[in-house]
C-alpha cells in the first residue's frame, strides 16, 4: 500500500472504529507497508481531520480503564506511558477520574 489515498482511507477506518493513540496508528501504518514520508503525511492528515487526538484518547482510556476494568491510577498511568502519551495529555486524562468514586 504505497499511495496516500489508499493508506489514508484504511487509517481513517481504523481510527473511526475506536479511539487510537499516535503510537498505535504509526505502528499500524508501518505494518501496512508505509514508508517514513507516507506515514508522517498520513499522521498529519489524520490529526488535521480529527481522526487522531491524543488528549481525547487519554480521556477515553482513563475513563474506560477506571470504570470498566476497575484499574487504579498507577496502572492507568503506566498504560498511558507505555502508549507514549505526552505528560500534558496524561495529566488531563487522570483529572477525569472522580476522587469520590476512586476512593469508594
Amino acid at each position: 500500500m504505497n499511495n496516500l489515498k489508499d493508506i489514508l482511507g484504511k487509517a481513517q477506518h481504523y481510527c473511526a472504529y475506536q479511539e487510537r493513540c499516535h503510537s498505535e496508528v504509526k505502528s499500524k501504518l508501518y505494518e501496512w507497508g508505509g514508508h517514513v514520508d507516507l506515514v508522517n503525511e498520513t499522521m498529519a492528515k489524520l490529526i488535521e481531520q480529527g481522526y487522531l487526538n491524543e488528549e481525547r484518547f487519554a480521556l477515553a482510556y482513563c475513563r474506560g480503564k477506571f470504570s470498566q476494568k476497575h484499574w487504579g491510577r498507577n496502572k492507568i498511568l503506566q498504560g498511558l506511558k507505555l502508549k507514549q502519551i505526552s505528560p500534558y495529555c496524561i495529566k488531563k486524562g487522570m483529572q477525569c477520574i472522580d476522587e469520590t468514586e476512586y476512593v469508594a
